[in-house]
């Protein structure tokens, strides 16, 4: 994501004086209540949704996403590749390619 997008996301919650409303379990529910709202786009069909009520939701999680991440004073790539390091050791790829079950069951 490019800093100019982060930068707006961030002066947007300063400039109405949220920070006080964005602790990190606010921050959570809000993250969860959205993705909630994201997952309801496709309640009736994996196929047939609009799109750009796709790309709204998605935007409000990741909006919170990047509020947290400030909140937190956390870096997105430092904390992915963290994650994503854990997630190669426990999904090698012999061993999982074109397998959903989980790590545990593989």
């Amino acid at each position: 994501m490019k800093q100019q997008t982060i930068d707006r996301i961030l002066k947007f919650t300063e400039d109405r004086d949220w920070d006080q409303f964005h602790t990190p379990a606010n921050l959570a529910k809000s993250i969860s209540i959205e993705a909630g709202e994201l997952l309801e786009c496709f309640q009736w069909s994996d196929e047939n949704y609009d799109l750009q009520a796709v790309k709204e939701e998605l935007a409000d999680v990741m909006v919170y996403c990047i509020d947290m991440l400030d909140k937190l004073k956390l870096d997105a790539d430092e904390i992915i590749n963290a994650k994503m390091d854990k997630n190669e050791a426990k999904y090698p790829v012999e061993k999982a390619r074109g397998n959903a079950k989980k790590y545990n069951q593989l």
